[in-house]
């Protein structure tokens, strides 16, 4: 497995382009493995974070892909901004009681019944029923989400948005919210399994990637910090 960062030049139409409709950005990361045929959208996922006045995208995979063509449409021409590392020295090191920072951006949703009984799946919208969300999937994270001493959960959502775009004559909308916080490993094996294989729906459009991060010592007024680091320089993680 490998993890893997490309930083984009917000000056390019290109970038632009991508960053403004998941379905273009999501082809433009499966071109990243060119000899290979598309096996399927689970073994590939990604997530665009915004970093100043950079996008950065992280890309998760079980083979190393190549940024090439990425560089030519979005990046620097002079600069290689793409890197990529071996995932597997810190999904070997996952131990439970270990604390990490993350950061995920999912799809949260939940299925209503209409009246005459079709069911339908629709996205959460507040920040409460979304960070529900998160945390009723402990067990399938194999985490656990330890709380400040004031009693406030160390889960926070940092972003939020609706997102529609166009895929191919239809329209597609999702809700997508941004968590970031502290988790401690209660089960390293479904652990490892969400780090490779996302968690929850709408992955092909840069949902269910966890990145981890060392925990760093609690400051004044608790643990989280305004921005909190998917990449760290720690031996289990190494920067990318």
């Amino acid at each position: 497995m490998y993890l893997s960062r490309f930083t984009m030049n917000p000056q390019r139409r290109g970038s632009r382009e991508l960053v403004a409709n998941p379905q273009a950005l999501h082809a433009a990361v499966m071109a990243c493995w060119p000899d290979r045929g598309h096996d399927g959208d689970g073994r590939v996922l990604w997530r665009l974070d915004r970093v100043g006045h950079n996008h950065e995208l992280y890309v998760v995979s079980r083979d190393a892909p190549s940024f090439d063509h990425l560089r030519e449409q979005a990046g620097w021409s002079a600069e290689d901004t793409g890197v990529v590392r071996d995932y597997r020295p810190l999904l070997d090191r996952l131990e439970a009681g270990q604390r990490y920072r993350f950061r995920l951006t999912a799809n949260p949703t939940h299925v209503v019944t209409d009246p005459d009984g079709r069911k339908r799946r629709l996205g959460h919208v507040t920040a409460a029923y979304q960070r529900a969300w998160l945390e009723d999937r402990c067990d399938r994270l194999g985490v656990s989400f330890p709380r400040l001493e004031s009693g406030e959960p160390t889960v926070v959502v940092t972003g939020r948005e609706k997102v529609t775009f166009r895929r191919g004559r239809g329209r597609v909308t999702l809700q997508r919210a941004t968590y970031d916080g502290l988790l401690e490993v209660t089960d390293p094996g479904a652990l490892r399994t969400v780090l490779c294989e996302g968690l929850g729906r709408a992955k092909a459009y840069g949902c269910g990637l966890v990145t981890l991060a060392p925990a760093a010592p609690a400051g004044p007024g608790g643990v989280m910090h305004d921005r909190i680091a998917t990449v760290d320089a720690a031996a289990a993680h190494p920067r990318l």
